[in-house]
């Protein structure tokens, strides 16, 4: 029974540390969102586009993670747990879905090329949209994790 209390300790510990980078990778995410967003001056197409890079960069990893790392995690720890986690993240996670949408087509706009004014304008009213599903899904995640994860750490420090 210890080594079963260990075991899980270990298993689940590394999902905190996980979801700890994870969410540091948010918080980088953020930054180079609130970078973006606060610019007015269209003119500057490459310094922009730069900036969109940048930030696509980052988006694209955090998504990424959260879909092949994060949720991973948490739907094994629903299935170990049995507590009603898996439906739970089955209801939540096709609304996460289609916020990766939103998020890889922001991303797939760039492309390579080389931006217009106009374009530039456009994808800046894109922007405005993509932190409005930004906002919905960071609050999916953190019910999902607190549902998910959180919710069982009291049950493997009593175990």
């Amino acid at each position: 029974m210890l080594d079963n209390c260990r075991n899980a300790r270990e298993r689940w510990g590394g999902v905190s540390e996980l979801i700890d980078r994870w969410l540091k990778e948010r918080q980088q995410l953020l930054i180079r969102y609130c970078e973006l967003s606060g610019e007015n001056d269209f003119s500057q197409t490459e310094a922009l586009k730069e900036k969109c890079v940048r930030l696509c960069e980052v988006l694209v990893d955090y998504v990424s993670a959260g879909h092949f790392e994060v949720y991973e995690q948490l739907i094994q720890e629903a299935r170990e747990f049995n507590d009603g986690g898996l439906e739970l993240a089955a209801k939540v996670y096709p609304r996460i879905e289609e916020t990766t949408e939103v998020a890889l087509n922001f991303n797939d706009r760039l492309d390579g090329r080389i931006l217009t004014e106009d374009e530039v304008k456009e994808l800046f009213g894109e922007l405005s949209k993509l932190g409005e599903v930004l906002e919905s899904r960071f609050e999916m995640e953190d019910f999902l994790i607190e549902h998910l994860h959180n919710a069982h750490a009291g049950k493997m420090a009593s175990a």
